[in-house]
């Protein structure tokens, strides 16, 4: 019994240490009002974008929920409308799994909103599926949904520079690679359909986010308009929530020992949208409220390039 208690207090104080260094997560310490602004938070009724979508509210911003369940939507709003004492927040229906409704929420977003000061692409799946345009559902809204939704509104961003584009990418990203030959052949990242193979995938498209911040940000020059990916930490949301069921049994105890919360997880988003000096760093992706260097292959210029210009095609944009 003397030796299960040692072993029990010896795990015990090795979690402590874990939580209070290496999972510990800094806060964004900007102080900034966002009075007079207007902020686009994709996949905000729930997880990580909801987090954001609070702080930002509570900072004074008009902020739009872009999110594709009216319901879920809604009740997101109501929450943060009473939470944050801001009447500012209100939602437009954004299905990132098909290109016309994307079209659709950004023409509608210019007819009714005369301002964009920051756009933050939050929203992310891991799950098996295609878009209702035939991409693997994982490119298609992890990364070709928020690339449409980007280039078309920026010309707005443009207009009401300094404004700022955040993409919440994944440490997964370095497991990722970008397989064209499978993208122009099957319109998907990769193929399978595995727990394994979703992982995957999903690491091919976050890597599909920092390449196209490398390049947006060369694309900016000039423009006063910044942009950051970055690594939002190991956070408990519903992105696994399609998982079966013996995967879920397997990372339960996981994500409920080593997995932060989500104001945690909104952190580094926040701070790419509103640290003061940062703009030289357009580009970069940022971990823990600070830039990480990147491998190599994500920050190929040649990658990134033909990434960008696979997507424009696969759009409707070329």
């Amino acid at each position: 019994m003397f030796n299960l208690l040692v072993v029990g207090g010896s795990l015990l104080g090795v979690y402590v240490i874990l939580c209070l260094t290496v999972l510990k997560m800094p806060r964004c310490k900007s102080s900034a009002k966002l009075h007079g602004k207007t902020v686009i938070v994709t996949g905000s009724n729930t997880g990580i974008g909801k987090a954001t979508a609070m702080d930002l509210a509570k900072r004074g911003a008009r902020v739009i929920l872009a999110c594709r369940d009216p319901q879920r939507a809604e009740a997101a709003v109501n929450l943060i409308k009473k939470e944050s004492g801001n009447n500012q927040v209100l939602y437009m229906h954004l299905d990132l799994a098909s290109l016309q409704s994307v079209r659709s929420f950004v023409e509608n977003f210019l007819k009714t909103e005369s301002r964009l000061d920051i756009l933050i692409n939050n929203a992310g799946l891991a799950t098996r599926g295609k878009t209702k345009d035939g991409f693997g559902i994982i490119f298609g809204v992890n990364h070709l949904g928020h690339f449409l939704l980007t280039v078309l509104l920026l010309e707005r961003l443009k207009e009401c520079a300094p404004s700022r584009v955040v993409t919440v990418s994944s440490d997964a990203h370095k497991f990722g690679k970008i397989d064209f030959d499978c993208i122009n052949t099957h319109k998907k990242l990769g193929l399978g359909d595995s727990a394994l193979a979703l992982l995957g995938l999903y690491s091919d498209s976050k890597l599909c986010n920092v390449l196209f911040t490398h390049e947006l940000a060369k694309r900016l020059e000039g423009t006063n308009v910044t942009c950051f990916s970055l690594h939002p930490g190991a956070i408990k949301t519903e992105i696994g929530r399609d998982a079966n069921l013996w995967w879920k049994l397997v990372l339960f105890p996981i994500t409920m020992l080593f997995f932060l919360d989500v104001d945690s997880g909104a952190q580094t988003s926040l701070y790419c949208a509103l640290q003061e000096g940062i703009e030289h760093l357009s580009g970069r992706y940022f971990s823990k409220c600070a830039t990480v260097d990147l491998s190599a292959k994500a920050r190929d210029d040649a990658t990134a390039r033909k990434l960008w210009e696979v997507s424009e095609r696969l759009c409707g944009l070329a």
